[in-house]
């Protein structure tokens, strides 16, 4: 594939990065006690980069302890520690992709508007048509101007066909026309690129259930997957979203955008810790191929500035 992942991951998290070394080249020199102070001075760097509030308790315990049983003998041992804990605390995710095993895996992008959620449904079909997968995009979203004309010329670029209606038409609808061209043209993936929208649109929440139920009935197992799309420069407020959306329907992993964008980056760690939905993927740069299935190891090290030993 095209696309570098450790490289271009690593000048994504630039700017958290910067902020974090700022933060801890003190911390991490040779001979400094694990005291009050030094507790202190770390949970405030890993708040600040958004690591949250569970994952930072998580470390800060983990080094106490460590430090009272003599673990920890120098400076260096401490980045070690905390990078540790942090990939420890991705091991359990399935970051699979649930294909289906007969007929065409459908897939629901959701997300709220300027999240980058059409991008994202370009970005996915672009990956698995380069992994050799037939994919057909659906436009949904039939409520935001332009954007089944937007999710065209994306599918134009990526070299896959899209269903959709004019401006307004019945989302449903779309989702069945998509489900039985699916089926017909025997395609591998079909990705429903749907209404942006917020747990207080109600009737968004609505349409979303629709789409659903229509892929439900046309496609056994469908909705395979359902990824939610998290813009990462929002922080805190995209687990929030993630909530809702969870309490509004069964999402089954993360596409985070935008994470070349934040001084936030550590919010990877935060959403795990917080709602235990797997991070599936994440974009960075603005071109098609700027996406890579999330890789907990790569991520902590570039985190760090490191390479990933793996």
């Amino acid at each position: 594939m095209a696309f570098d992942w450790l490289s271009n991951l690593a000048r994504g998290l630039a700017k958290t990065r910067s902020k974090l070394a700022d933060s801890l080249k003190d911390l991490f020199r040779a001979g400094r006690k694990v005291d009050a102070d030094f507790l202190e001075h770390l949970e405030e760097a890993l708040i600040l980069a958004d690591v949250g509030v569970q994952t930072t308790a998580h470390i800060l315990d983990d080094l106490q302890q460590r430090y009272h049983d003599r673990e920890i003998q120098k400076g260096d041992d401490l980045l070690a520690i905390i990078k540790k804990d942090m990939k420890e605390s991705f091991e359990s995710a399935d970051r699979s992709v649930h294909f289906a095993a007969e007929g065409p895996t459908v897939i629901l992008v959701a997300g709220v508007n300027g999240s980058g959620k059409t991008t994202a449904c370009a970005r996915l079909a672009r990956l698995f048509h380069r992994e050799g997968k037939s994919v057909l995009l659906a436009a949904c979203d039939t409520f935001r101007a332009a954007a089944d004309e937007q999710l065209a010329i994306w599918a134009e670029r990526v070299g896959v066909d899209v269903i959709r209606h004019q401006h307004g038409a019945d989302p449903a609808a779309v989702a069945f026309d998509a489900a039985e061209a699916a089926l017909a043209r025997r395609v591998n993936v079909l990705l429903a690129d749907t209404a942006g929208r917020l747990h207080t649109q109600d009737h968004l929440m609505r349409e979303l259930g629709k789409i659903r139920r229509v892929f439900e009935k046309k496609i056994p197992g469908a909705p395979h997957e359902v990824l939610l799309v998290l813009d990462a420069t929002t922080g805190q407020n995209a687990i929030a979203q993630a909530k809702e959306f969870r309490a509004a329907t069964d999402v089954t992993g993360l596409f985070l955008a935008k994470l070349d964008g934040t001084a936030k980056g550590g919010i990877v760690l935060a959403i795990r810790k917080e709602l235990g939905i797997p991070v599936k993927f994440v974009g960075i740069g603005e071109m098609a191929d700027d996406i890579a299935p999330f890789d907990p190891d790569t991520f902590v090290e570039a985190l760090f500035g490191g390479t990933a030993s793996s």
